[in-house]
């Protein structure tokens, strides 16, 4: 049975840009992200640029990937960049105390990511060193980075190799403050936010945009102590947020709790629908914090950056448990699509996420393979692929009629997700089927401009659970979506069930 939807879609009436750095990304040094996925080492029979895996940086560049969070996560409040620079023989290791207690040789460090982001075309977002550094050691890495004069830090890079400065615009004070980065209370993490903001300089003409770290979920008290610890925000309509720039939130979708958060394949049929239901919850998040963000600042000077988010999984079997290494199917990808499309509801306030992560760690972008070599693209990073066209446009609002619901975790879900942007003379929608089971249409009800052609893609399998792997690479792949027709309304467009649909719209 097909049941049928309306999606009404004014065309003329764009809203807030959705920012592209809402389809940012995540590298920490955990698992096989950094050593064994962006890094495989000169000498390495694998391709590579200095140290830095050709096809990774390819498959990237592919999405136009806008930036790269790094060095962590929980890495970072353990990092001393320090030990990251100058010949690698002589650079110190350490232990990663927090991803698999393995001991690290640090040789790649700020020198090679910011290589790597080069290569990608990426803007690097650093985390600094809150929990276990200084203000002093995070005052110097933003000279280090950033100063083109003689300056001490600036001799140091120097004399490391690099003799211009690099441009650095996202700077993180520290990570989950209230947890690895160092179990603090919001109120003694605001102050600290306000002086380490205050020792992360503009140096030349590099602006720093200084992002505090924020809350877990629904801790709604860290984002207010945190809003309440601006100057006054609603005096100046014209003037800029200080000393920090944006607050972050971090959430992850998972169908079991904590302990035991479910498998990433052979999972029920009722695992996928409350996923599902968890994935829908980011919508509620993005509105309290926004809610209690708006009290205290209603011109929307301070940007919410969620720079943790995505399915965590219980790891593979025989895997190591400290590497968070977990297969990416279809049902990964519908929980990427469902966060999309929040995140461009709410474009006003989000101006940056992070998925996390980029290589071989929770739900990746790529995955590679340590036996043959072989790089794998996941579902999820078809759907960044498919939904390029977001960066930059204008959200427009999708008003959904007679949308099915199921009741999932004392909560209804609706069973179609949207969103829809302009830019110029080209819309794209974005449609998410998350029933599992049933086939659907879906009039698209096209207002205010005229629609003079059209292309679609789809993104679907026959199993919840189909992945890719080195020998399918294409298992979950997307294809030319043939299901699209006109109505007298617009367009009527096929929905398989548990499936993921963009069309392109050319408009006049």
């Amino acid at each position: 049975m097909t049941t049928t939807t309306t999606a009404v879609i004014d065309l003329d009436l764009p809203g807030a840009t959705i920012n592209r750095h809402v389809y940012g990304h995540f590298a920490e040094h955990l698992g096989r992200c950094i050593y064994g996925g962006f890094w495989v080492g000169e000498d390495s029979p694998v391709a590579n640029v200095r140290g830095i895996r050709s096809d990774v940086v390819e498959a990237l560049r592919a999405i136009s990937i806008p930036n790269l969070r790094w060095p962590g996560g929980c890495f970072a409040d353990d990092y001393h960049w320090r030990d990251g620079i100058g010949p690698r023989e002589s650079r110190p290791r350490m232990v990663n105390s927090h991803w698999g207690d393995v001991v690290e040789d640090n040789a790649f460090g700020t020198h090679e990511f910011m290589d790597l982001c080069e290569l990608l075309g990426a803007d690097p977002y650093v985390s600094g060193n809150v929990g276990s550094g200084s203000v002093a050691e995070m005052s110097e890495w933003v000279e280090y980075l950033t100063r083109g004069d003689d300056s001490p830090m600036a001799a140091l890079r120097r004399a490391n190799g690099r003799e211009q400065p690099w441009r650095v615009p996202f700077w993180g004070l520290g990570n989950e403050a209230w947890g690895c980065g160092g179990n603090l209370r919001a109120e003694q993490f605001a102050s600290l936010a306000r002086q380490y903001a205050t020792y992360t300089r503009n140096h030349g003409g590099n602006q720093l945009y200084r992002i505090a770290a924020g809350a877990n979920e629904a801790d709604l008290h860290w984002t207010e102590t945190l809003m309440r610890s601006f100057d006054d925000l609603a005096a100046d309509p014209a003037g800029s947020a200080g000393p920090f720039q944006a607050v972050s939130l971090h959430y992850y979708t998972m169908a079991g709790s904590w302990s035991d958060k479910g498998d990433a394949t052979g999972f029920s049929t009722d695992e996928w629908y409350v996923t599902m239901a968890r994935a829908r919850r980011m919508e509620d998040l993005l509105t309290r914090h926004s809610t209690v963000m708006d009290r205290y600042d209603p011109h929307r000077k301070v940007g919410l950056v969620v720079d943790e988010w995505g399915t965590w999984w219980n790891v593979e079997k025989g895997t190591n448990p400290g590497f968070l290494y977990q297969q990416n199917t279809l049902r990964d990808a519908l929980v990427a699509s469902v966060h999309l499309d929040a995140f461009h509801r709410h474009a006003e306030r989000v101006v940056m996420a992070n998925i996390a992560q980029t290589v071989n760690v929770l739900q990746a972008m790529i995955l590679t393979d340590p036996d043959t070599g072989a790089l794998v693209l996941t579902p999820t990073y078809h759907v960044f692929a498919m939904n390029t066209g977001h960066h930059d446009a204008a959200a427009l609002a999708v008003h959904l009629r007679d949308v099915e619901t199921r009741a999932v975790d004392a909560t209804d879900l609706p069973l179609i997700s949207a969103s829809a942007s302009v830019k110029g003379d080209t819309a794209l929608v974005s449609l998410s089927n998350l029933d599992a089971e049933t086939d659907r249409t879906l009039v698209l009800d096209l207002r205010g401009r005229d629609v003079v052609g059209h292309t679609a893609r789809v993104l679907t399998a026959t199993a919840l659970d189909a992945h890719n792997t080195p020998e399918r690479l294409d298992t979950v792949a997307p294809t030319d979506h043939a299901g699209v027709r006109p109505h007298t309304r617009g367009l009527e467009v096929d929905l398989p069930a548990h499936s993921y649909v963009t069309v392109a719209l050319e408009l006049r």
